[in-house]
């Protein structure tokens, strides 16, 4: 049962660590952009909130994945 919970915070750290890279590229991209063309900066900034929506479900979904595993798998 021991792996079970070695899985489960091995699917938690991938999905947080990704989602970080995923958050400072985006972030990063953002910036590059505005600094091209700064009359689309509300434009990408909507686009950039609508995408940092999405990227954060990733975690959310290995969280969940992670929890079954824990009470349901394990338990």
């Amino acid at each position: 049962m021991e792996i079970v919970y070695l899985a489960a915070a091995i699917i938690i750290s991938v999905s947080a660590l990704a989602t970080g890279i995923g958050f400072a590229m985006l972030g990063g991209k953002l910036l590059e952009s505005t600094a091209r063309q700064p009359e689309l900066g509300d434009q990408l900034q909507t686009r950039t909130f609508i995408m940092a929506g999405l990227l954060d479900a990733v975690p959310m979904i290995g969280v969940g994945i992670a929890m079954y595993l824990i009470f349901v798998v394990a338990g």
